[in-house]
Parts: C-alpha cells; structure tokens; sequence
C-alpha cells in the first residue's frame, strides 16, 4: 500500500488543497480544518444541520488554501481574501447568501468525527463498480488517499490495528467514518450525484473508510508505503 494523495482543508466545509507532503502533529494534519464559516448564532457552516453545525449550501463553491498566519479564501469570481480580513467576510457573506464570519477554532475541533480521514482506492473502485463509473476521491474530502489492488473495503480490517506511514508517522484508525448527503452535493467542478450515498445503503450506518488519531507524528509523502501494524505503545509525544 501507497499513499496516493495528501489533501488539507484549512477552513472546514470549503474545497481544500492537493498536497504534495506534510507534516503531522497530533491534531492532525498541520493546518487542516483550524478555520470554519460561523453564522450569527455560532454555529459552523457545513453540508448538514445538527447541533453543532448549519447548513449552508455554496460553501462547496468556496476554497481555503492554508497561509503560515492565516488561510485564504478564493470566490468562485477568482478573488483572495485572508480568513480574517472583515471585507473577506462581507464577499463570503454575499456569495453565500448568509451572514457569516471566519473564525480559528477554540477549544472544540471543527472535525467531524476525528483528526484524519482515510479511504482506499479498492473501496473507490468498489463504488464505481456499483454506480457504473468512477468515482472522484475529492468527494468524501479524505486527508489521504491509500492506493491498493483491487475491491472491497480492505479498510474495515484495519480497526484494532495501527499503520505505519512513511519512515515516521503512525495513525491509528479509530472508527469507520459514516458518511452524509455531502458525498453527493456539488462541490467545484463535480456536478450533484444523488448515487453515491444510495451505493452505501448496505455498509453498516453508511460508511466508507476510517478516522484515526495520530500516534506519532512526522512528515509523509505521496508515495510513501503504508504497513498494517499491530498496536504500538509510543505516543504522540514521543
């Protein structure tokens, strides 16, 4: 197993980035989903409404590319501006239809369910298999993608294990990611495709790949081998 792509999402819930390497500390990917869109009630722009987050449909239309003291926004129309910046915020506002700020998160993680997503291209290839076309990995918005041969959901196997990525980093799968009506929503270039989620009616609770936790961190690649290892006792201190 490989890695085939590192993507980052500096502000939740916008297009992210294609990432060549980064580096991993035990939040996660440096950078990855610190910023989200917060309406006037608090809550954090997303693809679907509970109690934490709104839904507020164009912000899939919206990218964030992460800035060493604050990510950017780029509108569909091509103009940049810093996450903080307040005419930034107007222009989101806007688009989006919504009055909104950007903000850093504080002391809750704005990830979902945890620090790193992963999924496979046999469960990719599983999928398409399904719908009768391929399937773009940039829908389920996963950090990173692992290239193995053939079907299936290889990744269900990994729960109860770690994987070694790279000559430093180790991840820990936590849970299989259960997953929502975004998967089918446009986002960027990708038209709406209301077939993907109906494709997982038979996973158990919709899901497709897993979250994990970083137990050590470091740099990795694309390219880098990813091993399937038993449980390891360093921490992500060490």
């Amino acid at each position: 197993m490989k890695v085939a792509e590192i993507r980052r999402y500096p502000i939740k819930s916008l297009l992210g980035e294609r990432l060549d390497d980064v580096e991993f500390e035990q939040r996660g990917l440096v950078g990855d989903r610190l910023w989200a869109v917060r309406d006037v009630d608090g809550k954090i722009g997303s693809g679907k409404n509970t109690r934490r987050f709104r839904r507020m449909p164009g912000l899939l239309h919206l990218r964030g590319r992460f800035g060493e003291r604050v990510p950017t926004v780029e509108l569909p129309n091509g103009e940049v501006f810093a996450a903080d910046d307040p005419a930034g915020h107007a222009a989101v506002s806007h688009t989006i239809g919504r009055n909104v700020t950007i903000a850093r998160e504080a002391g809750v993680q704005h990830h979902d369910e945890g620090p790193v997503s992963l999924i496979t291209t046999a469960g990719l290839r599983q999928l398409a298999g399904i719908i009768g076309e391929p399937v773009d990995p940039v829908r389920f918005r996963a950090n990173l993608v692992i290239d193995l041969p053939g079907t299936g959901f290889p990744d269900d196997s990994w729960l109860g294990h770690d994987l070694q990525v790279g000559p430093t980093v180790i991840l820990r799968p936590q849970e299989l990611q259960t997953r929502c009506i975004m998967i089918d929503m446009a986002q960027g270039d990708l038209p709406e495709d209301r077939r993907l989620l109906k494709a997982l009616a038979e996973r158990p609770d919709l899901t497709f790949g897993v979250w994990g936790t970083v137990v050590r961190p470091g740099r990795l690649a694309v390219g880098d081998t990813v091993t399937v290892t038993s449980r390891t006792l360093v921490t992500a201190h060490s």
